[in-house]
């Protein structure tokens, strides 16, 4: 499909790609930092990344008074949900993880109907009803005694996206989708800054292979990965023509984990994803259930 501007899909589908790769990365990584060091040496790259395209560009910084906007949208959704993120990691696999991420777009269309008094029709919470049960499958599967803690880290780094897809809403009127997830990486990076002392103590004994997979989690699954999703949705029609990509997520982590190292995907994850992705793509493909006014 064409945008007004040209094609989205290019954009869209590299993004998709990359984020798909960085659950791989960051087992990689976690080989010789700890997860709060990755989530730190990722957004200090990813900050590089950006001061260059800024200063290529001549971008400035943002009004005075939006700063705290940024903290706020930086702490949530880059600081918060990489430190989650990367915890998730250290007990579930790259496809349990992806069918979670799924979750985001339903949870940003729940905080909405709370928040932006958005509303949702009947179908539209049968969806979220049939998300919520594969969850709870991923979540249970074991028995209420034995939850897995990342499928706990990885549900509030959902809720921690769905939270920042929120305060972007702030920034429309004032500021590009590149300045804005800028602006908020540099937010994030600062409250990141506390791990620093832990950081600075893993340095020397990691290995190039997590160095190098750090630099890659944060120029391209961060700094690239952002800026081409900014340029999707700028040139698609309508948001959910792109937020759609993220439905071969699972598919292509799986394919990802099985071709590295050989991960099978659990019978919950199996189970909880169908009932997960099945709910998702009805409730896109009904534009969220909603009501006609």
């Amino acid at each position: 499909m064409k945008g007004k501007k040209g094609s989205y899909i290019p954009y869209a589908g590299i993004t998709v790609f990359i984020w798909a790769t960085a659950f791989l990365f960051t087992q990689y990584a976690q080989e010789g930092f700890s997860s709060q060091a990755i989530g730190l040496l990722r957004y200090l790259a990813a900050s590089a990344a950006l001061l260059v395209i800024m200063a290529v560009k001549r971008i400035g910084p943002p009004k005075l008074k939006d700063v705290p906007k940024f903290l706020l949208s930086g702490g949530v959704g880059f600081a918060y949900y990489v430190t989650a993120f990367n915890l998730s990691a250290e007990t579930i696999n790259g496809a349990t993880c992806s069918v979670i991420a799924q979750f985001v777009p339903i949870l940003t269309a729940v905080f909405s109907c709370v928040v932006l008094h958005e509303r949702i029709s009947w179908k539209g919470w049968l969806c979220i009803a049939a998300a919520f049960g594969g969850i709870l499958i991923l979540t249970l599967w074991n028995g209420v005694l034995s939850i897995k803690p990342g499928v706990l880290w990885m549900l509030s780094a959902a809720v921690a996206l769905s939270v920042y897809n929120l305060t972007q809403r702030m920034f429309v009127k004032d500021y590009t989708p590149f300045q804005a997830t800028a602006y908020s990486i540099f937010g994030g990076t600062l409250f990141l800054l506390v791990f620093l002392p832990r950081t600075l103590g893993e340095l020397s004994g990691a290995s190039a292979a997590a160095w190098g997979s750090v630099l890659y989690l944060g120029i391209f699954g961060g700094a690239l990965a952002y800026v081409l999703w900014s340029k999707a949705f700028a040139l698609a029609e309508n948001t959910s023509d792109v937020s759609n990509f993220m439905f071969a997520m699972p598919l292509l982590t799986s394919l990802i984990g099985f071709a590295a190292k050989g991960e099978v995907p659990g019978i919950e994850t199996v189970l909880g994803g169908i009932l997960v992705l099945g709910g998702m793509i009805v409730f896109q493909l009904t534009k969220g259930g909603k009501k006609s006014e």
